[in-house]
């Protein structure tokens, strides 16, 4: 089993090595194609090969990407298999975060809720790689819940979360009881790049849900804070009235601050996707998770 796991993990990186150099070659073919639609010169790093690099443009078929992702192969089975989640916490928890990790275990679909006790983290990754599709450990400071870790089995990636303004069920008034239903799931503003991985990492954790359910998660981004709702709704009194939605909780913000292209447990020697630096939020009007073209139609109400 483990030759195996070696096997596969080369064989990942290996898929990933060969995605850097076919983006680098579909960058000069964009070149020489945007030459050739422009009666442009072509710039000098293409002209040695430009003959070359026609030819492959001469054999791309038109309306196909031809680059391949290896974020594409991370979630092959989305869709396909429901996910499976294993939802843990730090060594020692609190009581309270034992409550919300029992909040967290209805809020994800077919996930399991298992006291971690002694066990490490590279232990705890091992138990779930053979039958987890995800590791899902939550952390805290002086009792309060502070982080969430999302870990994607059995190569990664994994999402780091920082946690805040966390509500229990208990605390929110007129609460709905909890439907255990698949829920349609609602994102805002997950427009950029690293937007859509965010989008992507938290959308693979719920399986495709009936076209008559009536529970709906909300994933709603303002300033890179990431607000976390879940309500029910039923149809009005009559035909024509608005659904009325209850707030079923818990209600939560997020923020990703890193994400590594392997499992939790090698967060030290995995390469880094995206961090969050020092002073790189410094600018006023910069976002991370949305496109600064969406920001600005949205203020002008286009």
């Amino acid at each position: 089993m483990l030759r195996r796991q070696i096997r596969e993990r080369k064989e990942y990186l290996y898929r990933k090595a060969q995605e850097e150099k076919q983006r680098a070659t579909e960058d000069r073919k964009k070149k020489v194609r945007t030459a050739l639609e422009t009666n442009a010169p072509l710039p000098t790093d293409v002209k040695k090969d430009a003959l070359d690099i026609q030819k492959l443009l001469d054999a791309d078929t038109p309306g196909i990407d031809p680059l391949e992702s290896h974020e594409d192969d991370e979630y092959k089975w989305s869709g396909v298999e429901d996910p499976n989640i294993f939802v843990t916490t730090g060594h020692e928890p609190s009581s309270k975060l034992k409550e919300f990790v029992k909040e967290l275990r209805l809020v994800f679909p077919n996930s399991q809720r298992v006291n971690r006790g002694k066990t490490g983290i590279k232990q705890l990754v091992e138990l779930c790689r053979n039958n987890k599709t995800d590791l899902i450990v939550v952390h805290e400071h002086r009792g309060v819940p502070n982080g969430i870790d999302i870990c994607h089995l059995p190569y990664g990636p994994t999402a780091f979360f920082s946690l805040s303004n966390v509500v229990m069920r208990h605390d929110i008034p007129d609460v709905g009881p909890m439907s255990e239903i698949f829920p349609h799931l609602v994102f805002h503003n997950f427009t950029s790049k690293l937007g859509s991985r965010v989008r992507n990492i938290l959308k693979f954790l719920y399986p495709v849900p009936k076209e008559s359910s009536q529970r709906v998660t909300t994933f709603f981004n303002d300033n890179d804070f990431i607000s976390f709702r879940q309500h029910t709704w039923d149809k009005g009194e009559s035909k024509g009235d608005d659904p009325v939605l209850t707030e079923i909780g818990p209600r939560f913000e997020m923020q990703v601050y890193k994400i590594i292209l392997g499992t939790i447990d090698q967060e030290n020697i995995a390469e880094t996707e995206w961090r969050l630096h020092n002073f790189l939020r410094t600018a006023n009007k910069r976002k991370l998770l949305t496109n600064p073209d969406d920001d600005e139609n949205d203020k002008t109400g286009n």
